[in-house]
């Protein structure tokens, strides 16, 4: 190897680049780049829709939803913002849903997807492991409970902070809501959970 070459400028693409390439791939039928996709975001979905629906009995079968979705709407996808907003957002409509259907039939679970529904699912990197924290577990379950109690739109701009790490900007376009409208159902939301947590934090 010659050593006065200089170093080669790393051309592995960013997570976003990576998305977008994927993405081009799949507008053409690529499986292969699906199930790609679906292994670097599926986890981050499925706890999303876990802690909004306040279980996880659902959380998989509408993360596959998700995806599904991605996997029929690819060819109209264009790259006008992060691919990850666009993701939420599907995961925002399929939620609030599962959401209104649960409160129009709220003894039913959704378990009638079928086989052909779910053609991509990934592989699991590995079961759950047990919460190994110190966490209070019954602190956890009245957060939990506090964020149920939340409004729609209230309860998934929390999330999406608090437990996803958005920007403001896009939790906005995720939302459809302008930044200082976030910002506010986002202070509503919040002095909502310290009432209901008042117990707790005050301990």
């Amino acid at each position: 190897m010659n050593q006065d070459q200089p170093p080669q400028a790393d051309s592995t693409p960013d997570a976003a680049e990576q998305d977008l390439l994927w993405m081009e791939r799949i507008k053409g039928g690529d499986t292969e780049a699906l199930r790609d996709l679906v292994e670097a975001h599926q986890h981050r979905i499925i706890g999303t829709v876990a802690k909004m629906l306040g279980d996880e009995s659902d959380a998989e079968d509408i993360a596959q939803q998700v995806f599904l979705r991605v996997w029929k709407s690819a060819s109209r996808y264009e790259p006008t913002a992060k691919f990850t907003t666009w993701l939420f957002k599907i995961t925002r409509n399929l939620v609030f849903n599962e959401l209104r259907r649960r409160r129009r039939h709220p003894a039913q679970s959704l378990d009638a997807t079928t086989e052909e529904d779910r053609p991509f699912q990934a592989p699991d990197p590995g079961a759950k492991a047990p919460d190994d924290s110190l966490l209070d577990d019954e602190m956890q379950a009245a957060i939990q409970r506090a964020i149920d109690a939340l409004p729609e739109i209230q309860r998934m701009a929390i999330v999406l902070r608090r437990y996803d790490d958005i920007s403001y900007e896009e939790i906005g376009e995720i939302l459809d809501l302008s930044v200082p409208a976030v910002k506010s159902v986002l202070f509503r939301a919040r002095t909502e959970l310290r009432e209901k947590l008042k117990q707790y934090l005050d301990g």
